[in-house]
């Protein structure tokens, strides 16, 4: 006897989201992120881990690899965005990054560039990945970053299949990182990064990954938790 899936197909997600304000259709096929996003960004909020839980979770990530350890959240505003909320760089001077203010706004927040912002896309509906792979790259993004869409979207499939990824100097030359996804139940709320200079960066990157997701699992289960929907 056939299996009947429980899943609803994107296009009722699609629609559901519609009425709920959560995505407006602009056209035959085509949506972007709605002014519901900020109310239901407000309303999950309530279920948001406490600063210290996810600093402290940065700071073991940090020495267990000696890399830069940072927290990108999903933003919804101008467009689908990540903005970084905390991070630990231990004794590093920001300056030695090489990236200007300017340049930490634009690239930093585009989910077109480097394994966070890869990551985080990898688990958005296709309308609004579609819409992110349209968009131009920032012009002072690494040399490494992924400018073929095809490419990109391609990176998206194995990053859900392996659960995280990598980048080679996609927003910064001279700089390496893995990500890896911060889930609230099966949605998307952001991503673990960790940087290392590239010239560091090991031959096997397991141990790093390893580090890597299981901060990200940490805060992913702070969200799931009775304690953080209390709080």
């Amino acid at each position: 006897m056939p299996q009947t899936s429980t899943t609803p197909p994107p296009h009722r997600i699609l629609q559901t989201g519609v009425g709920d304000g959560v995505f407006e259709q602009i056209g035959r096929g085509r949506y972007r992120l709605g002014t519901g996003t900020a109310r239901a960004g407000v309303q999950a909020m309530a279920h948001s881990p406490s600063a210290v839980s996810t600093h402290g979770i940065l700071e073991r990530l940090h020495e267990a690899t000696d890399g830069l350890a940072l927290l990108y959240v999903l933003s919804p505003f101008g467009g689908a965005k990540r903005l970084c909320t905390d991070y630990v760089i231990g004794d590093l001077d920001p300056a030695e990054v090489g990236m200007s203010a300017a340049d930490v706004v634009s690239v930093s927040r585009s989910l077109h560039t480097g394994a966070s912002g890869r990551v985080i896309l990898a688990y958005l509906p296709q309308p609004i990945q579609d819409l992110v792979l349209a968009e131009e790259v920032p012009p002072t993004a690494g040399p490494g970053v992924i400018r073929d869409s095809d490419a990109l979207a391609a990176t998206l499939d194995e990053i859900r299949r392996l659960g995280f990824g990598v980048g080679r100097q996609e927003c910064m030359p001279s700089w390496d990182s893995v990500a890896a996804p911060v889930l609230w139940h099966d949605s998307i709320m952001g991503a673990v990064l960790l940087l290392r200079r590239s010239a560091e960066m090991p031959a096997d990157l397991r141990p790093l990954i390893y580090h890597t997701r299981k901060a990200a699992e940490s805060i992913s289960a702070l969200t799931t938790s009775p304690l953080a929907a209390a709080m």
